[in-house]
């Protein structure tokens, strides 16, 4: 049976979890790029994550450093190509009692180039739960661009991946993480939780993790610690280099933007214009059909602007067709072996 909790002690932890956020450290510094391929090896700079701060003084540190090179301007650029798929860097910053290190993963671009993301992974098809870790298993062997999966958290601030706000009539986001870790998906699987989610994804370099951050309506609050605790364990995890962030809550996706300069970050909610996108520094929009067929034209303006485009959820074959002729860089959809077929006839010719 499930314990009840009172909405006082609810409330209570949910502030606890909340409070926490403020008292963590904060890196200083961050990447603004995280990969490289053979004929690339300048990886980007070590930038600040406070907007319009110049970096600190970093130098390199521990085994990894050896792979590295650290230029006066904080350019960071791989020595010679490594056989690994990745490598991890470690980065000092201050001195003495002030010292702080921080690791970072920097992968091998090979992230496949199709167009095709998988929504909630490849589940349609393949008898397995959406935002399994079989789904995302499923879109990695199919060889999909792209892996999309949905996050909440929980009272104690766990991010879970779900779908839905409820599991089982179960609110996520009131209920604490070690109960919702009992929770089983139709396929068995225990409910994952990002950590979990990440670690699956990071086991391969070909498709990359496509985040959707699900907001509360009217709580700013929980939606700003929910985009705080994601970054988190993004961070924590080293995954910047395999994940791509969407929400349809703006105010997420400034917050992304604030705690983590480089990430790239997608609108889902479809009220912004590309060049109001452009000017917020958006990565893409990531809009509905139905709106990308009122707006066509939008399509070679976010070009224009270097924006990237993503529809979604696209299962209709004549619309596959539709948007790759329109020059769309990402299809969502729960079909992605159809697309794959698509997007391979389309290549042949």
């Amino acid at each position: 049976m499930r314990t009840f909790y009172p909405r006082l002690f609810c409330l209570v932890l949910f502030l606890w979890g909340a409070s926490s956020l403020s008292s963590m450290a904060q890196s200083k510094i961050t990447l603004s790029n995280f990969t490289f391929t053979p004929s690339r090896l300048v990886v980007g700079q070590v930038i600040s994550t406070k907007k319009g701060e110049p970096a600190p003084k970093v130098k390199l540190v521990g085994d990894g450093a050896r792979h590295f090179t650290l230029e006066k301007d904080n350019t960071l650029k791989l020595k010679k190509a490594p056989q690994e798929k990745w490598l991890d860097l470690v980065l000092e910053t201050g001195t003495g009692k002030e010292a702080m290190r921080d690791t970072f993963r920097v992968v091998k671009d090979e992230f496949l180039k199709n167009k095709v993301i998988a929504h909630r992974g490849a589940f349609q098809n393949t008898g397995v739960a959406e935002n399994s870790l079989a789904s995302l298993q499923h879109a990695i062997r199919l060889g999909c661009t792209g892996s999309e999966f949905d996050v909440h958290m929980s009272l104690d601030s766990i991010p879970f991946v779900y779908h839905d706000p409820k599991i089982n009539g179960i609110d996520i986001s009131l209920t604490p993480a070690a109960e919702l870790a009992q929770l089983k998906l139709p396929n068995g699987e225990t409910l994952p939780t990002l950590d979990a989610y990440l670690q699956a994804g990071l086991a391969q370099n070909n498709t990359r993790l496509i985040l959707e951050i699900k907001p509360r309506a009217k709580n700013l609050a929980h939606n700003r610690a929910l985009a705080h605790k994601v970054v988190e364990a993004v961070r924590k995890n080293k995954a910047q280099g395999w994940v791509d962030y969407i929400s349809f809550g703006y105010e997420i996706l400034l917050k992304v933007q604030e705690l983590e300069p480089s990430a790239r970050v997608a609108n889902l909610n479809g009220e912004k214009t590309p060049a109001q996108l452009a000017k917020d520094r958006m990565y893409g929009l990531d809009y509905n059909l139905a709106l990308i067929k009122k707006n066509p034209q939008w399509v070679k303006e976010a070009h224009d602007l270097n924006l990237t485009v993503n529809v979604w959820t696209v299962n209709n074959p004549a619309m596959m067709e539709w948007l790759l002729d329109l020059n769309a860089d990402f299809i969502t959809t729960n079909e992605p072996e159809m697309l794959l077929e698509k997007v391979k006839k389309l290549a042949g010719k």
